[in-house]
C-alpha cells in the first residue's frame, strides 16, 4: 500500500518539493475499447504528485504493492513545459490530458464515489480506528482543481 508519507519521502529523496494533499492514483488512459479491456488487466499504476514546480509520476506495481524508490524512474513534467491541461469524465473515471511542448500525456484516474471498492481505494486505504481512510478519495477534488489552475499561459 502506498502511503502519503512514502510518496513525500520519494519526492524529497528526488530533491523536489511535494505539495501536501495533492497526490492521486492514475494509469495511462486507453484510447479505445480494446485498449480499455487490456488495461483492465494491467497492474501498473502511478502516483501523480503535484510539486512546487512540476508534476511527478511515481511508478507503482499492484502485484508487488511496492512503490519504486529510484529517482531515475520518476517521470517529471516541469510546469514550464505544459501547454494545457484538460480534465473530462469517462464513465467511472476522469481523463487528465496534459499537453507539453513535445507530447500529449493521457492519464485516467478513478472517481472518488466508488474509490473504496476499486483499485485506487485498495492502494491508498488504511484503517484509522474504526474508519477507513482513503487518501486518493480525499485528495481527488483538490488535486483536479489544482491541475486546472496550473498556469499554462506563460508557457
Amino acid at each position: 500500500m502506498a502511503t502519503e508519507k512514502k510518496v513525500y519521502k520519494v519526492i524529497n529523496e528526488a530533491g523536489l518539493k511535494a505539495l501536501e494533499n495533492k497526490c492521486i492514483i492514475v494509469k495511462y488512459a486507453p484510447h479505445n475499447l480494446s485498449a480499455k479491456i487490456l488495461e483492465f488487466f494491467n497492474s501498473e499504476f502511478y502516483v501523480l504528485q503535484l510539486c512546487e514546480h512540476e508534476i511527478v509520476l511515481i511508478p507503482f506495481n499492484l502485484m508487488t504493492l511496492n512503490m519504486t524508490l529510484k529517482k531515475e524512474e520518476l517521470l517529471v513534467i516541469p510546469y514550464s513545459r505544459i501547454k494545457s491541461i484538460e480534465i473530462s469524465e469517462d464513465l467511472l473515471n476522469y481523463i487528465i490530458s496534459i499537453t507539453t511542448d513535445t507530447d500529449i500525456i493521457r492519464l485516467s484516474t478513478q472517481q472518488k464515489e466508488l474509490s473504496n471498492l476499486r483499485t485506487s481505494g485498495s492502494l491508498t486505504s488504511k484503517k484509522a480506528g474504526i474508519t477507513l481512510e482513503n487518501w486518493h478519495k480525499d485528495n481527488l477534488d483538490i488535486t483536479l482543481e489544482a491541475l486546472k489552475k496550473i498556469d499554462t499561459n506563460s508557457n
